[in-house]
């Protein structure tokens, strides 16, 4: 199986950074934690930016850095894409996009054309950069990177220069992107709903070292989830599309052990789905509760309780069948209904959010 191995420790005066990762060599790898704690310098590190003294770097086989050798930045078969897009401003935007290609470091897997179609970017390609909003700017970017026909794509929080309005018009891009690639991404970002959107693998850093790794639906499902994430904490469900009840607009998503009602937001039968479930969003009973507003209330069992990071506050892990959810309640709560690892409860889900 197709992997990136990365080993990499440096130290530097008020920081140190000290890694050991196994990633996928497919798919999106989302590099997460607050600022400052070292997802730019790793991917720098990756990038053959940065060189630390004790560094191992395989992509997919390929020995990239060791003891022994380490390739500079030119020589590694990858693209680098930053905050703010950095085009040409002299060149249209299929001029920057044939620099790009014109920078491939071997025979292109996909034509300059599938690049273009892929970022939606056909309208402007005669157009100058100071043409071109901040997100069309980033997704030339995006695709000038891809020109290069890299075997590792490194993002580098691509949507934080963005406004809100922007950075929602650039993500369905990326979920074409990575849907459609053959090649690991490794996204830095500190917005969780970049990571619920896009990832399929989640690294979290705190002060220079891992604190978690591992697919994004176990990592956040755990409980002990040593980063704290306040109240985007939640968990990630793949689900599909049963039922639309067109009277009241709600459309039914089926999960491995259930299913939820949401919003109809225009998914058809049988499509795909990404639900983000917050843990503040879901609260537990001992009994089925009888006439309730939630439409959501699924039967479970406790399997963990963890004091949270908030004073008087816990997280209850229940496992619905074997899919699990978490829920925020008071301690007090916990003490009045004597919830306990094992017991049988019921769960209200208030609100299912697509994350695509």
């Amino acid at each position: 199986m197709n992997s990136i191995q990365a080993r990499f420790k440096l130290d530097w005066p008020g920081f140190s950074l000290d890694v050991d990762l196994s990633l996928p060599g497919r798919g999106v790898t989302a590099l997460f934690g607050p600022s400052g704690c070292g997802k730019t310098t790793l991917l720098r590190s990756i990038a053959g930016l940065e060189r630390p003294p004790k560094g191992f770097l395989q992509v997919n086989g390929d020995l990239w850095q060791d003891d022994n050798i380490w390739l500079p930045t030119h020589r590694r078969p990858l693209a680098y894409v930053f905050q703010e897009s950095s085009l040409f401003p002299h060149l249209s935007v299929m001029g920057n996009l044939q620099y790009g290609r014109q920078r491939a470091s071997q025979a292109a897997s996909f034509d300059l054309s599938q690049v273009i179609e892929l970022l939606g970017i056909e309208a402007l390609l005669p157009r100058k950069p100071d043409a071109l909003s901040g997100g069309e700017r980033q997704r030339v970017a995006i695709a000038r990177a891809l020109a290069v026909n890299p075997r590792l794509l490194l993002m580098d929080e691509p949507l934080a220069a963005l406004d809100m309005q922007r950075k929602q018009e650039i993500l369905p891009y990326l979920e074409r992107m990575q849907k459609t690639l053959d090649i690991p991404i490794i996204y830095v970002t500190h917005a969780p709903d970049e990571v619920a959107r896009l990832a399929q693998h989640i690294v979290m850093l705190e002060h220079g070292k891992v604190t978690a790794s591992g697919s994004l639906y176990d990592t956040l499902s755990r409980v002990d989830l040593p980063l704290r994430l306040g109240d985007d904490r939640g968990v990630i469900i793949d689900a599909r599309v049963s039922e639309i009840d067109k009277q009241w607009h709600l459309a039914r998503l089926d999960f491995a052990d259930g299913a939820f009602w949401t919003r109809d937001q225009g998914l058809a039968l049988q499509d795909t789905a990404r639900l983000h479930i917050l843990a503040r969003d879901v609260s537990i009973a001992r009994e089925k509760p009888a006439q309730s507003s939630i439409q959501n209330i699924l039967e479970g069992r406790i399997d963990r309780c963890v004091d949270d990071d908030a004073p008087g506050s816990v997280i209850v892990r229940v496992l619905i069948g074997e899919t699990p959810l978490l829920a925020r309640i008071t301690a007090r709560a916990v003490a009045e209904l004597a919830l306990k690892p094992g017991d049988a409860v019921w769960v209200q889900v208030k609100s299912v959010a697509l994350a695509r």
